[in-house]
């Protein structure tokens, strides 16, 4: 008997680091002690101010109907501002902004609006997990471009121009980047502003929900260079700076045409994101930024823990890290190897032996455009850290 279902769903890959995350729960609930290293979310909890902006919003009383759909005005001008002052995107106002249920909604709507069927999508590699699946949805095709450990997994403007086609409608890149961790310097971003500036019917996705996670300095913006504010929708959000995971708000940064493209969208689809979420995030935007710059400093303290851990483990090959909280090590040497009645033939293989032998959730490379790598969140305790990396030193010391 055929599916009822459609061909868009059964065509569809589940996102591999929710997979890996439900596999881990299921574990858990069987009283086996997991330490789970694959989802990209924050240990820390919302900043206190933030909660409490979240309970005034209900006492007031105010925000219990349907919001405005491209969200409140007060956050989109609190937005537009910060883009202004923080992120140098000097044209940026109100209009140009639309609040959507997280960043990942806002990448749907974008290519929900953007893509037409047979449309090309070039995306730098390794890549977040949706990006690729989001496309095909829309009826696009995804063209990949590959950095390489060698360069701190940093696809290059040349690779950029090189695959570009007529078919091209957009280029999608995350800075710093999940799953590597990889910053795009300002001089990299140039290079592929220039790039994009020669093509004019292409536009960037410039996914930066992780830019308050940054160990070198300034995150710069593709959309305040010259002549590309009208060429870029910048992607971001609460739930990494801010610990908000759970409170789904995120936004984009675009162009009138698109921006009003995306409210149109949304109108249809979700209506605008919750109203009291709506009102923490205003709190988050507006108000102390102590407590994100703290969770930064405690990243780049874990960062360089597990960095020495992972030296330490035989066959590991990683770079350092520039922002965001993951590590995406080569971990070829491991390929063809056995132990505890386990054949390990890729980075597939490999997570699923590191979840039964040494009861540690990762995820594997493959699910991100770079089959010889596993992600590691290190969105985790220091002690859970130190066990988790033991852990995988002695599973691995194992397979031979």
């Amino acid at each position: 008997m055929n599916s009822i279902l459609s061909d868009r769903i059964l065509n569809m890959e589940e996102s591999a680091t929710l997979a890996m995350a439900k596999k881990a729960r299921e574990l858990k609930t069987q009283g086996i002690d997991i330490i789970s290293l694959s989802l990209g979310e924050p240990d820390f909890k919302t900043p206190k101010h933030i909660q409490e902006a979240a309970k005034s919003a209900i006492d007031e009383g105010k925000y219990f109907a349907y919001p405005p759909v491209a969200g409140y005005q007060d956050l989109r001008e609190a937005i537009a501002k910060k883009l202004r002052e923080e992120n140098n995107i000097s044209q940026a106002k109100a209009e140009h902004i639309v609040v959507s249920t997280g960043a990942k909604h806002s990448i749907a709507n974008v290519f929900m609006c953007m893509i037409n069927e047979g449309d090309e999508v070039v995306i730098f590699s390794p890549y977040w997990v949706s990006y690729a699946e989001i496309i095909k949805l829309c009826g696009g095709v995804p063209i990949l471009i590959e950095g390489t450990l060698e360069n701190n997994f940093k696809a290059t403007a040349a690779q950029l121009e090189a695959v570009l086609t007529p078919k091209t409608k957009a280029v999608i890149y995350s800075s710093p980047c999940n799953p590597t961790g990889s910053v795009f310097s300002k001089e990299e971003l140039e290079a592929i502003s220039e790039v994009v500036k020669k093509h004019p019917k292409m536009m960037v996705i410039a996914d930066e929900i992780y830019e308050l996670i940054n160990f070198v300095g300034k995150n710069y913006s593709m959309a305040s260079f010259p002549g590309m504010f009208e060429r870029t929708i910048t992607v971001n959000g609460f739930s990494k700076g801010y610990a908000m995971t759970g409170w789904r708000v995120g936004y984009i940064c675009a162009p009138l045409e698109i921006a009003k493209a995306v409210e149109k969208m949304q109108g249809q689809f979700t209506s605008g994101g919750t109203g009291i979420a709506q009102r923490a995030a205003l709190a988050g935007i507006s108000g102390d930024q102590a407590p994100s710059v703290a969770m930064t400093e405690a990243y780049l303290k874990r960062r360089d823990l597990v960095l020495g851990l992972l030296r330490d483990i035989p066959g590991i090959k990683t770079h350092v890290p520039e922002g965001a909280f993951y590590f995406f090590p080569v971990v070829t040497a491991f390929f063809g190897k056995s132990a505890h009645g386990y054949e390990v033939k890729n980075a597939d293989d490999l997570c699923l032996y590191l979840l039964a032998i040494a009861n540690v959730s990762l995820v594997t490379g493959g699910a991100f455009g770079a089959p010889s790598c596993v992600r590691i969140s290190y969105a985790a305790s220091e002690e859970e850290l130190i066990e988790a990396l033991k852990r995988l030193k002695k599973a691995l010391g194992e397979l031979a």
